[in-house]
């Protein structure tokens, strides 16, 4: 599924927000099925790689932020630390292969207030800072760190980006992570909200000595406790682009 068609599919809806998305650390993990099964959203199923439900920990800058066309006045650069996991919607034929989102960290209250009240994102505002270490050449190693405090304790994700970025191959854990042009969101009564975003293919690094620091039962909850606590199955970093999100869509209600 390439981003030019996503793109066209997302213009029959106006686009609500522009920006840059970069240096995205993304930590991949193996969980239950069951654990991921309550949280999907009506009229999506789990969308697994070679059998396998993933979710993935990201830390990314977001940059250069408009909605609307308008860039709001200290809310344009910021990070961002999601918990997320994949899913599918088959509409006449295609398959929209998207994201769902367990939790977002943001260190802007404005928007996690606007995400949650308008369209139910499950954002949270806390204090957040990040570095990279290393130059910025392109092949040079460097470590990207992302921070954020709750309960007055300092956590992170963090890995080291080495050798030269490349697009991945199509069949690979890398481009079933990134390659996701769709997102949905359950609603408060149990319907479902979907919307495009359209960006250019991610050339990705792989990484090293990947770090996960997480307060995850509070965070998360408990169900997530045991995947986030062995090993990350993949990680890599993408070098992102910027992107447009286009205006959500309201799909349907649950079932009574």
């Amino acid at each position: 599924m390439s981003a030019a068609r996503d793109g066209a599919a997302g213009a029959a809806r106006p686009p609500v927000l522009h920006a840059e998305w970069r240096d995205l650390v993304m930590l991949n993990y193996d969980v239950a099925p069951g654990v991921l099964a309550p949280l999907v959203p009506a009229g999506t199923t789990l969308d697994l790689w070679q059998g396998r439900a993933l979710v993935s920990v990201v830390g990314f800058r977001f940059l250069r932020t408009r909605v609307l066309g308008v860039p709001i006045p200290h809310h344009r650069d910021f990070t961002e630390v999601n918990l997320r996991f994949y899913v599918r919607r088959e509409v006449g034929g295609e398959v929209r292969r998207g994201v769902v989102f367990v939790r977002e960290l943001v260190p802007r209250l404005g928007v996690a207030l606007v995400a949650r009240l308008a369209y139910n994102e499950p954002y949270r505002a806390v204090p957040m800072r990040w570095s990279a270490l290393g130059p910025p050449a392109a092949d040079a190693p460097r470590r990207f760190v992302y921070e954020w405090r709750t309960g007055g304790v300092w956590q992170q994700v963090a890995a080291t980006a080495v050798g030269a970025p490349a697009v991945p191959p199509p069949d690979s854990e890398a481009t079933f992570v990134a390659e996701h042009y769709w997102g949905y969101t359950r609603q408060r009564d149990g319907s479902t909200v979907e919307y495009a975003v359209a960006h250019p293919t991610w050339r990705v690094r792989a990484a090293e000595s990947p770090v996960l620091v997480a307060e995850v039962r509070s965070l998360y909850g408990a169900a997530f406790e045991r995947a986030l606590a062995a090993p990350p199955a993949s990680a890599f970093v993408a070098e992102g682009s910027p992107v447009v999100v286009y205006r959500p869509r309201r799909l349907a209600a649950a079932a009574a």
